[in-house]
């Protein structure tokens, strides 16, 4: 077994341990599990560090060119972005983790079905806007996913309180303005790195096939989720959007990131199709 696979499958199993860990802290709201699922999260994005490191020294090239690879490093980005809310929120943001940890498990279970093997690089990889391109870009769909996270715990939280349920799931989930404080800084943070994923992208087709734009369905798609989250971002800096609506857009543009991520990629023909070289 690959070392990079070896410690890919170790990171896995972290992750699913301290997904358990958040539901206990959930159930019960001790410290005690909120604190052991956050080391036993940290443990396990070290573990998943060095698979990533070491996929690319075995490769000898970005691990961003397949989908196990990216899907990885998505899963990766996303723990990223959630202990980065994390240090930010403390205590109040710790419930967060019963929502993401799952959905990072679920990626890395995804990717594990993927091809892994390690194949040749196709002459219009070999760039180095690969890693820069990619990397922000996958960065991006993290923090588009924890605020999409957030606004689910926001609408949840709502409905318990206009339902005058004031126990159960209301005592654990945060208040309403921590949970859209959460949604708008996740926006803050993704938003302009999708911004700069799209430039970068641009860049590197102008490079490679003389074109800053082609409308190839994956970049159709990208600038539909940039326009669906620029219009968020508009509206809560501008006109001051709050609470539900800003959780509900935060919603749909998750949606259309699962379509351009998923449905575009893999069975949709555009130079982004993963399925083009990695069978």
């Amino acid at each position: 077994m690959a070392m990079n696979v070896f410690f890919f499958k170790l990171a896995l199993m972290v992750y699913a341990v301290a997904t358990v860990g958040y539901f206990v802290y959930l159930y019960t709201m001790k410290e005690e599990a909120a604190r052991g699922a956050y080391y036993v999260l940290l443990v396990g994005f070290g573990l998943h560090t060095i698979s990533l490191v070491a996929r690319w020294l075995e490769a000898g090239y970005p691990p961003f060119t397949n989908l196990f690879e990216a899907t990885s490093f998505l899963a990766w980005a996303l723990v990223l972005g959630y202990l980065v809310l994390d240090r930010r929120f403390q205590r109040q943001g710790r419930v967060l983790g019963a929502f993401v940890t799952p959905i990072a498990t679920l990626l890395m279970l995804y990717s594990s079905f993927c091809p892994k093997d390690i194949l040749p690089l196709p002459p219009v990889l070999r760039s180095l806007w690969l890693p820069i391109h990619a990397a922000i870009s996958l960065l991006s769909y993290g923090f588009f996913i924890l605020a999409a996270a957030s606004g689910v715990m926001y609408l949840l939280q709502e409905r318990e309180i206009k339902k005058k349920r004031l126990g159960g799931i209301f005592k654990r989930l945060p208040s309403l303005e921590t949970l859209d404080r959460m949604n708008e800084l996740s926006l803050k943070i993704g938003f302009p790195l999708l911004t700069l994923g799209i430039i970068t992208g641009a860049v590197w087709a102008e490079e490679a096939w003389g074109t800053y734009w082609s409308w190839d369905p994956k970049e159709t798609w990208s600038l539909i989720m940039w326009l669906v989250y620029a219009a968020l971002l508009h509206e809560r800096l501008a006109v001051g959007w709050r609470g539900r609506k800003a959780a509900w857009l935060s919603i749909v543009g998750f949606l259309t990131w699962l379509i351009s991520f998923f449905v575009v990629n893999l069975f949709i023909p555009g130079a982004h199709t993963y399925v083009e070289w990695h069978g």
